[in-house]
């Protein structure tokens, strides 16, 4: 309840604009369009569900408030200095003290540069400086690694603040978002000792605790590329161990204090900007919509002119997950049933040429049979996936330049099994595991794409009839349990590789592993969504 009162306080104490600063300077943070928050009340609520504030730690509301030069404020709250690290960015600081120095002439001159670069409509009277640099982010014209048409801009408008971005720049990368020891704890009359002795800590998240498969799993399943869900509550007993033991040896009373100062700064700093301490970046997620999600889902096989291709029973789990899973992560989500290899391409070649400049990525999920470098329509024709990832490079769709192109195939890359195995494959026979070929280039030629196969080349994968495929069933539980974690998306695909491995059948001989590709040049970190996860099938 104190908490709650110092907020209000603070909530008083702020003006309108003051309120946005604060806003923009939790960019990252929230995940979200900083426009979209109303009042300091919202915001503190937004942030203490998000647990970056808390009576325990409330340092990121002193920064905040440093930020924007309310010390006075600061003082009068009982607020004082202690020893943890920086939660705002560099980047969010520097954009917040140029707009801080830009008068209402200088912002006239930025929106007038701006006039053939940004909509006009965003560029009205009333927008102010914070917004205008919000929305040269969503337009990717502006980040934390591309500040080159700001540069230029303030060269133009105002040359002496081109120092602040040279100094900026010159920053040591380990310097960088969230890198500097500043914060303070708030002095409760009533806990004042329990309070300086608080701990700043986030735990660092387990990822043993979230293992979905046991190597002794028993499962129904049919050989021919495709995975089970199997995501049974009560299949973590092995994971639970595991988590118990690390658990223990990170809270070891023998742990020097250095460690567990540097094991909780990566975690801090991996949780609210994706930035490791070597000073790796993450892509832009601040767009209203992520992006665009496209699953094709390819069932019904039986006027294939390829006789050997079957129904695929089991994808129906597979494309609810995923359209739960990808419109709870932001994401425009369609779906598209039973498509011939032209109807694909043409799908494709549909999305490619769309305006993707006010979204973050784009996704697109290929549920199907396959074969070496190829998925099948339903016609039994194959298109290639190079053909089709080769719409959406920097050439083909310019409005995804620079943006994440996410590929997730559930398909074989052959016929091969991955030893121990002796299943069917999606070709003539009759299981209750089904694979579906496909095989890829392993490392994509162009820049900022991910390709998630559910297999290795010229191998099967699988996927129960009735409940799905292991691979995407999988990719669908990690996401879920590890986003609001700040996981990165090829972290995320480690531990899928990992739970798909262990899992197996009845006999223990039908394996599996997965293979994520890709030619990011940034971390790709999902921004917490707000809404409860979706409910994902157990057994």
């Amino acid at each position: 309840m104190e908490f709650q009162r110092l907020l209000l306080k603070v909530e008083k104490a702020l003006c309108k604009d003051e309120v946005k600063a604060l806003a923009f300077l939790c960019t990252d943070l929230l995940g979200r369009n900083p426009t979209s928050v109303e009042s300091a009340s919202a915001l503190f609520s937004r942030l203490v569900d998000q647990d970056h504030l808390s009576p325990e730690r409330p340092h990121l509301l002193t920064e905040l408030l440093l930020t924007i030069q309310r010390n006075r404020l600061v003082r009068e709250l009982g607020l004082s200095e202690c020893t943890t690290m920086s939660l705002i960015s560099e980047y969010r600081k520097l954009l917040y003290n140029l707009s801080e120095e830009i008068t209402d002439e200088d912002l006239k001159k930025v929106k007038f540069l701006l006039n053939p670069t940004l909509p006009r409509r965003r560029l009205e009277d009333n927008t102010t400086t914070l917004e205008v640099f919000l929305e040269m982010e969503h337009m990717d014209h502006l980040s934390e690694t591309n500040l080159n048409e700001l540069e230029a801009i303030i060269q133009s408008v105002c040359p002496v603040l081109k120092e602040k971005i040279a100094q900026f720049k010159a920053l040591p990368v380990q310097n960088s978002p969230v890198g500097q020891e500043t914060g303070s704890v708030y002095q409760s009359p009533q806990s004042l000792d329990d309070e300086r002795t608080a701990s700043c800590k986030i735990p660092a998240p387990r990822l043993a605790e979230c293992s979905m498969f046991s190597t002794n799993t028993s499962v129904d399943v049919v050989h021919g590329g495709d995975e089970s869900e199997a995501l049974s509550h009560g299949l973590n007993s092995l994971s639970t161990e595991t988590s118990t033991h690390a658990s223990s040896q990170v809270r070891s009373d023998t742990l020097e204090k250095s460690s567990q100062e540097s094991m909780i700064s990566e975690t801090q700093m991996f949780q609210t900007t994706g930035t490791t301490s070597e000073g790796l970046g993450a892509y832009p997620m601040t767009s209203a919509k992520r992006g665009v999600c496209l699953i094709i889902n390819n069932y019904d096989f039986t006027k294939s002119r390829n006789v050997s291709l079957r129904i695929r029973e089991g994808t129906a789990t597979d494309k609810d997950c995923l359209h739960k899973v990808f419109t709870w992560l932001g994401f425009e989500t369609e779906i598209y049933n039973d498509y011939e290899s032209k109807e694909m391409l043409s799908l494709l070649q549909g999305l490619s040429r769309r305006d993707h400049s006010r979204m973050d990525c784009m996704a697109c999920c290929i549920l199907s049979h396959g074969k070496n470098g190829s998925v099948y329509g339903v016609d039994g024709r194959t298109v290639e996936l190079s053909e089709l990832k080769e719409l959406f490079n920097g050439i083909n769709c310019h409005s995804l330049a620079e943006k994440p192109k996410l590929f997730f195939i559930q398909a074989c890359q052959g016929t091969k099994e991955q030893q121990p195995v002796y299943i069917e494959s999606d070709a003539p026979a009759e299981s209750h595991i089904c694979s579906d070929a496909v095989a890829i280039e392993s490392i994509p030629s162009d820049a900022d794409f991910l390709q998630a196969v559910s297999t290795v080349p010229h191998c099967v994968s699988y996927r129960e009839r009735r409940n799905g495929s292991w691979f995407i069933q999988s990719l669908c539980q990690n996401l879920i349990q590890m986003v609001p974690w700040g996981c990165d998306l090829v972290s995320i695909l480690t531990k899928v590789n990992a739970d798909v491995s262990q899992k197996s059948d009845a006999t223990g001989k039908k394996k599996q592993i997965p293979q994520p590709s890709f030619s990011l040049r940034k971390k790709v970190v999902f921004p917490v969504p707000k809404a409860a996860p979706p409910s994902m099938p157990s057994f």
